[in-house]
């Protein structure tokens, strides 16, 4: 079965992981990524809690028309004492352990949050439960940390490197896994994929300048 991982549209906030409506260039990704995908034969469309992924499915789903599913376990990394701070206020009071976040030596958790496989922890069953579905095609719209730990941890990576993948993953990115039942192995069959978008430069997130905390 195929499931592709959609990152959320551009949020109207450049706050640390705020829990906020998408902005207008958030819903055109969207509406692009639905148009994208229109003949990909999706069948459920899952998304976290947040209104960023939920606005955002809700949007491309209007040209799918699949039902719609939100689970918890998806939402995005916990960012800790982070949350609702500017990326100043966090390179200056967080300046030590941003040093050693970029080290990769040690799966770091965020000051008062969490790592990379503590998402890992809380993402992959139900990444599996939805491999063991009915459904032979799902989108799930979540979120940049959930979608680099869960590449890493499927490629076999070492979790203190979950942050090497997608420095600038785009929004309404698709990566695209496969899940072979028989074997219970998912492969990765594309990253980051934004083809959609590139027509749209103000769309991408070097028009955004924001940091992938």
């Amino acid at each position: 079965m195929k499931i592709y991982l959609i990152r959320h549209g551009r949020q109207c906030s450049r706050l640390c992981n705020v829990n906020v409506d998408l902005a207008k260039e958030g819903y055109l990704q969207a509406r692009l990524l639905g148009r994208r995908l229109e003949k990909a034969g999706i069948e459920a469309v899952y998304s976290s809690h947040l209104l960023r992924a939920v606005e955002t499915a809700d949007t491309a789903n209007e040209i799918w028309q699949a039902p719609r599913i939100i689970r918890q376990e998806i939402r995005e990394i916990s960012f800790g004492h982070m949350e609702g701070m500017t990326d100043k206020e966090i390179c200056e009071k967080y300046k030590d352990f941003k040093i050693a976040q970029a080290k990769m030596e040690e799966d770091l958790p965020y000051p008062g949050g969490e790592c990379g496989q503590d998402v890992v922890n809380r993402a992959f069953p139900l990444l599996k439960e939805i491999g063991e579905t009915k459904f032979q095609t799902v989108a799930v719209v979540t979120h940049g940390g959930v979608i680099r730990a869960l590449t890493a941890w499927i490629l076999g990576m070492d979790m203190a490197r979950w942050r090497q993948l997608g420095k600038d993953l785009e929004n309404c990115s698709i990566t695209e896994l496969r899940y072979d039942r028989e074997r219970k192995v998912f492969t990765l069959e594309r990253f980051n994929d934004y083809a959609h978008l590139e027509a749209h430069p103000h769309l991408l997130r070097k028009g955004w300048i924001c940091r992938e905390n």
